[in-house]
């Protein structure tokens, strides 16, 4: 399993940015079925843009036996390479019944639900493999209020902004867009909130340079 870009800027990559792959999804969108070989394909896309596609082939015939079959093409040019992954599947059974699907990480063999591959990996492994954490985590506490209210925004095709309005969906209950606009308006809060104490900060540093 080789590293990722290092030219890369914002330091290590994080699941949130890295293309999953989740079992369980799979599972209850039939891409994959137990007890049946299906073939298919998996699409990402970042926002608007194509962010990747693999083939795949689910074997799932023999419930101890299962695998999925990884099929893509990673580099370009003279650096193309052909992908071949094979990753076990393995099961538990929960005491309501059925079975839960896991996948088995091929690097540090244990079981996960998701398998990642960050911007610039060569393979699919498990998020403790990659060594990922989540873009919350590196976001200063001051500046969460911020990336709730986008990401807030963001899902109601509403423009991204501090003082940005918000707008209802087309087809959209009332009932849910008040409740989204009750959050809004509560992360707007905080984060005029963040910017006073931002302003009154660097009033201090004025005063105190200025001296």
């Amino acid at each position: 399993m080789g590293g990722w870009n290092s030219g890369r800027h914002g330091g290590r990559p994080t699941a949130d940015m890295s293309l999953r792959i989740d079992i369980a999804w799979m599972v209850k969108t039939r891409r994959v079925v137990p007890g049946l070989i299906i073939s298919g394909s998996l699409h990402w896309s970042y926002g608007d843009n194509p962010a990747g596609s693999i083939s795949y082939k689910a074997n799932m015939v023999d419930p101890e036996l299962s695998r999925l079959d990884l099929s893509y093409t990673r580099g370009s040019g003279e650096n193309t390479e052909s992908v071949e992954q094979c990753i076990w599947l393995t099961y538990t059974q929960p005491h309501y019944g059925g079975k839960r699907w896991w996948m088995t990480c091929p690097y540090k063999g244990i079981r996960v639900g998701k398998l990642y591959k960050p911007n610039g990996g060569d393979r699919f492994a498990s998020r403790q493999a990659w060594r990922l954490g989540y873009h919350s985590q590196r976001v200063a506490h001051r500046d969460r209020a911020f990336e709730r209210l986008f990401r807030l925004q963001k899902k109601l095709g509403s423009p991204t902004g501090v003082e940005s309005p918000l707008y209802r969906p087309k087809g959209m209950w009332q009932r849910t867009y008040e409740k989204h606009l009750e959050r809004y308006w509560e992360l707007d809060e905080e984060c005029h909130g963040e910017m006073v104490l931002m302003m009154n900060r660097l009033g201090m540093f004025r005063d105190r340079f200025s001296k």
